[in-house]
Formats: structure tokens, C-alpha cells, sequence
């Protein structure tokens, strides 16, 4: 597997998102999200990313049985942003309110090194900005783990360019974290052009369109009852009749390539820049071997164009009204 540089941390060029081994994505298999983790490493994927609000926390408690034993061959990426003091493993509903503070920062960590079953974390995100606490202060606790050796790097994920400056000004970001791919590309604008000018690494989550640009469902009743795209903007009413032909057209050219829609998605993020390093999610090792092989997959000037050219926009928020506020602050 090729290796990318997030700043000065050195990672595979395709990470592994966990999350939906333990939420929001329906059914859930541990063992084989076990096994999925174990496999990433034999491919050469080193770089997992989780977070306590997975599950809760149930995701990172998988992560860290997966990873026993060979800890220091994984980059472990994780986050903290609610409060989880009466959080229930599994139970969303038990999970409190966003906090920023640095009392909140030095607390979140040491559950999240219990439950990975470590002593650092390679990389450590805030999940979502606190508007309520200025972000100097968080990152500021957020530098004393780095100080303490419980943490390597640090990073944001869905910030503002005035909020990444600010940050970067108090402790260097090693890396930010958003939501980035054919259909949602806001972050070329101003928050990929800031990342490069600070010298910070760059992550796209959810680069396969929460899986509906690799052609893995077609509509939202083909997914569980409890996964959370069966009432995502972009999956219900006009909105999915607009976006069945972006995918379409990702299929039509992934096709014309010799590759899976999958692979043309994660090659088009990997061809934007080698300072970003996609963490396209699974819970099942067949679509990681998949999504592994787009490492190779080169797209010509050509392919690029033809790209731009001929993908329509997405149609629909990415988020409900709730999550869109909760992000790019």
C-alpha cells in the first residue's frame, strides 16, 4: 500500500472508517468488523479512524479488540465531542451535548485510551466545534495531551477556515477532517485551499457517498430499518431521483474504465492531491479489498475532465437541519 503524509504523520493513502461496524449503518457483525480490521492491515491499511460517539463507544472498545497485539502497526485516529459521562454503550439516545471545554478534553481521553486498549492515539479530532467555548481553549487542553504523551497529533473535523487558523495558531493541526467527494465538494473552495497554505493534512470521510456513488443500494428501502440514510436528504423524495443519476454516471464511467464505481469515487479524492488521504467506511472485508485496490487505479488528465464535464451536482443537504448545524463552524 502507497503511503501519504498528513503533515508530519505518515499514514497508507486509503485509511478504514469503522464507524458503521458499530452504528447508524443497520446491522452490525463485531466479529467480522474484527476481521475487517485485521485484514486492512495485511493490505497495508494502516490508518483506522473511529470516535467515542460511534456506538457510543462501543466502536472503540471493536477497535481495540481488533488491533490487540499489534498496536504499534495501526495509526489510530479518534475523536471527542459530547459529553459521554451517562452514556450507555449502544444507546444514542444516552449521549449529552456538545462540549469543548478543557475539562471536557483531558476527561474524554482517558476513556478513549481505555477502551482502544492503549496508552496514545496517533491522532485525536475534535468531532464537532463547540460554539459555545472559544476553539484556543479547546485546543489548548487538546496541546497538553501532546505534552503528556497520550496523545501524537491533533486534529478537526468539519471546521470553518477562521476556526482551523485560530487553532493552528495555538498548537499545529496535524489534519481536518470533512466530508469530501464527487457529490459533495464544498471543501475545495476555502477549507482544502486553507489546509494547504497551514501545511495541514486533509481526511474525506464518507468519500463513496455514504456508499450510494459505489451502487451498493439504489434506495432507501433497501437499507435496514436503523440505518440513518433511509431519511438523509439526499436518499428521499426528489432529491434520490436527482442523485440516481450522478450515480448512474459514476457507474457508466467506473465502467468504461474497467474498474468498480467504488474505485472510480476513491481514485477521483486520491488524484485531487497527495496530501489527502480518504477513509472510505465498511463493516465487511470484501468491500474493503475493493476499496483497497483504488490505490492503483491511475485517472488520466482525460478521466478528469470527462469528470468535471459530465457529473451532475448533488441534490439534498448532506445532513438534516440538526447535523447541517452542527457543521463547518
Amino acid at each position: 500500500m502507497k503511503q501519504r503524509k498528513l503533515a508530519d504523520l505518515e499514514v497508507s493513502a486509503i485509511g478504514l472508517g469503522c464507524m458503521g461496524m458499530s452504528a447508524f449503518y443497520g446491522t452490525t457483525d463485531e466479529d467480522e468488523g474484527v476481521a475487517t480490521i485485521q485484514r486492512a492491515l495485511e493490505l497495508g491499511v494502516n490508518f483506522l479512524d473511529t470516535a467515542q460517539l460511534y456506538g457510543p463507544l462501543t466502536n472503540e472498545m471493536l477497535v481495540g479488540r481488533a488491533i490487540k497485539g499489534h498496536r504499534d502497526e495501526y495509526a489510530i485516529a479518534t475523536k471527542f465531542s459530547r459529553r459521554m459521562d451517562d452514556a450507555t454503550p449502544g444507546d444514542m439516545t444516552t449521549t449529552g451535548p456538545l462540549d469543548g471545554s478543557p475539562d471536557h478534553v483531558r476527561r474524554s481521553i482517558d476513556g478513549s485510551l481505555e477502551r482502544l486498549g492503549t496508552d496514545h492515539v496517533d491522532l485525536y479530532y475534535q468531532h464537532r466545534v463547540d460554539p459555545n467555548v472559544p476553539i484556543e481553549e479547546t485546543v489548548g487542553a487538546m496541546a497538553e495531551l501532546v505534552q503528556q504523551g497520550k496523545v501524537r497529533h491533533i486534529g478537526l473535523s468539519e471546521a470553518a477556515p477562521d476556526t482551523i487558523r485560530r487553532a493552528h495558531a495555538v498548537h499545529p493541526i496535524t489534519a481536518v477532517q470533512t466530508e469530501f467527494s464527487l457529490w459533495t465538494r464544498f471543501a475545495e473552495t476555502d477549507v482544502i485551499p486553507t489546509c494547504r497554505e497551514l501545511g495541514i493534512g486533509f481526511v474525506p470521510y464518507s468519500p463513496l457517498g455514504r456508499g450510494f456513488l459505489s451502487g451498493r443500494f439504489n434506495s432507501p428501502e433497501e437499507l435496514d430499518e436503523g440505518d440513518f440514510r433511509r431519511h438523509g436528504p439526499r436518499f428521499t423524495g426528489e432529491n434520490l431521483e436527482a442523485n440516481r443519476a450522478l450515480a448512474a454516471k459514476v457507474g457508466e464511467i467506473a465502467a468504461d474504465k474497467g474498474i468498480t464505481p467504488a474505485q472510480l469515487a476513491i481514485a477521483w479524492v486520491l488524484a485531487q492531491g497527495d496530501d489527502l488521504v480518504p477513509i472510505p467506511g465498511t463493516k465487511r472485508r470484501s468491500y474493503l479489498e475493493e476499496n483497497a485496490a483504488a490505490v492503483d487505479v491511475e485517472l488520466t488528465a482525460d478521466d478528469l475532465e470527462r469528470i468535471n464535464a459530465e457529473m451532475p451536482e448533488a441534490a439534498g443537504d448532506r445532513y438534516d437541519e440538526t447535523g447541517m448545524a452542527s457543521v463547518h463552524l
